[in-house]
């Protein structure tokens, strides 16, 4: 069977390319043999699934374990129910999950169900289950979020944890060590106690051990799965390149890693050439940033629907706002699990590149359907003889549009608006050709407003609010070094100018910065 990188599901090592992640299992395993209880938490396609597998295969190696492996996942909602329901549902799901491998066990818990009624049945059975196979039996539930909104759930989980305090002083059998994977955190799931209550905060799992196993990717395990690629294939590509650029990206989120290569493997490399060039990431990057997958769905929903969120996101991503990350606060906490945000030296931060770039295209076509840009930018008027974008031409357009249509308005822009407008201005522009990156990081820790990409050629781009001389000229040096760093000639300046000055608006100028024996060339134009 031919190996491919995989997005949807479980990945397994003899159909698709993986991540070396023994480390990380290792720590894990810590856990599971020291008899704790915890829970993985974190957001869709994170690799829950996959970690929950990879365990499984493990510890069935081992004869002094058992592992019964479930999932809430298409359950429904009637076995949430009453105690009877959910006791024998609980149990028809064992038994399913382990009949393939082990049918005497599966037929003792068939018989068993007939009798369990009620929670203190279940427990009875859990019993007698941990005394007939003498093992140290691991639970695993996978999606175990799907039953958070109602109490029997949660009085399961603290059946569970009294057995567990009663099994540390000798006075009961239980499982060795449950876990529980979800986006949420059991700890701190929303339940409806009764219908007529608001939803409550409960904290039935106190007993969970924190789970701190970093699931992201770093740079070199993504270079294991191009190793595995690479020898797999037989394809020529530059791993420390691929690996770096992979990461700078998407900050190790496992679905945007596997995605990404995808992209490559299948839609943009040649097939009878087997080789990545370097120009692929950046096509990857556009093709994944146009696609429509539901990791992206989800991403967007999550911020649409709750507007506290909305605000947040956009304090971050247009104002360049310094939040302090501090998990407790319920706003924060829920960018945390949605995968939207992390933690970046004490700060709130989109979780990565490529987030950062959807959800800003995301804002920035809202922008593009409320305003009538329609008779500015058509696309060839832009374009050079030799295919390449004409920067110049596109500011003063840009200038001409604002002057002509938010002339009224012009002030209540700041630059985080005048960045939205912009990228809503261009997209028609460079759309199929190329694309716009808002603030990418520098390799040096600096920033730079907009990046375009097109045509194989990059254009770097500051947008400044004019605050004064002394400011311009910095900004000046400043967009002067960007473009050194990146072996660029020419960069541009967009002015944002609500000076009451005629004739400010629309003007245009060009200006050398000279660094050490070097010039660069900055293209101005204010509006």
């Amino acid at each position: 069977m031919e190996k491919e990188f995989n997005i949807t599901g479980t990945c397994i090592p003899k159909m698709h390319y993986m991540v070396d992640t023994s480390d990380k299992l290792k720590k894990t395993m810590k856990l599971i043999y020291k008899g704790k209880y915890f829970i993985i938490n974190r957001p869709r396609q994170y690799g829950k699934t996959t970690t929950l597998y990879m365990l499984e295969r493990f510890l069935n190696k081992d004869k002094d374990y058992l592992v019964l492996s479930i999932s809430f996942e298409g359950i429904g909602d009637l076995i949430f129910e009453d105690e009877a329901r959910f006791s024998k549902g609980f149990l028809k799901i064992l038994k399913r999950s382990i009949e393939i491998e082990n049918m005497e066990l599966a037929d003792f818990v068939n018989k068993e169900k007939e009798e369990v009624e009620d929670l203190d049945d279940l427990s009875s059975f859990i019993t007698k289950l941990v005394k007939k196979t003498n093992k140290k039996v691991v639970l695993m539930i996978d999606e175990v979020d799907k039953s958070s909104n109602n109490q029997l759930f949660l009085s399961f989980l603290g059946m569970l944890r009294n057995k567990y305090l009663l099994r540390n002083v000798g006075k009961d059998y239980t499982f060795h060590s449950v876990i529980l994977a979800g986006v949420h955190d059991v700890k701190t799931l929303k339940v409806k106690i009764r219908p007529d209550e608001e939803q409550k905060y409960n904290s039935p799992w106190n007993i969970a051990s924190d789970f701190d196993v970093d699931m992201s990717f770093s740079k070199e395990e993504i270079m294991t799965m191009l190793d595995d690629y690479v020898k797999n294939k037989e394809v020529v590509l530059d791993k420390e390149y691929f690996s770096e650029r992979l990461y700078f990206y998407t900050s190790g989120y496992p679905f945007l890693v596997s995605k990404l290569c995808k992209i490559i493997d299948e839609k943009i490399m040649i097939e009878d050439k087997l080789v990545w060039e370097k120009e692929y990431m950046d096509l990857a990057v556009k093709e994944i940033l146009r696609d429509s997958n539901t990791n992206f769905d989800s991403l967007i929903k999550n911020i649409h629907n709750n507007l506290e969120l909305t605000s947040l996101v956009k304090k971050i991503i247009l104002d360049n706002d310094q939040v302090t990350y501090v998990p407790d606060n319920p706003i924060i906490n829920l960018g945390i699990i949605y995968g939207i945000f992390k933690n970046d030296n004490g700060k709130v931060k989109i979780n990565n590149r490529i987030y950062e770039q959807r959800i800003y295209n995301y804002m920035s076509s809202l922008i593009e359907t409320s305003v009538n840009v329609g008779s500015y930018n058509q696309r060839s008027l832009y374009i050079k003889p030799d295919g390449n974008l004409d920067i110049k031409k596109i500011l003063v357009k840009f200038s001409e549009f604002m002057k002509h249509e938010y002339s009224e308005k012009r002030e209540a822009f700041l630059e985080a608006d005048g960045r939205l407008l912009f990228l809503a201005f261009i997209s028609p522009i460079i759309n199929g050709t190329g694309f716009a990156f808002k603030e990418v990081q520098g390799g040096e820790e600096r920033r730079f407003d907009i990046v375009i990409t097109y045509n194989k050629k990059m254009y770097i781009l500051e947008l400044k609010k004019w605050n004064g001389e002394s400011y311009h000229q910095k900004g000046l040096i400043q967009l002067g070094e960007y473009l050194e760093q990146y072996g660029l000639d020419e960069g541009y300046l967009l002015i944002f100018d609500f000076r009451k000055i005629k004739g400010a608006v629309g003007k245009l100028e060009e200006t050398i910065v000279t660094l050490g024996e070097k010039e660069k060339r900055i293209v101005e134009v204010y509006c």
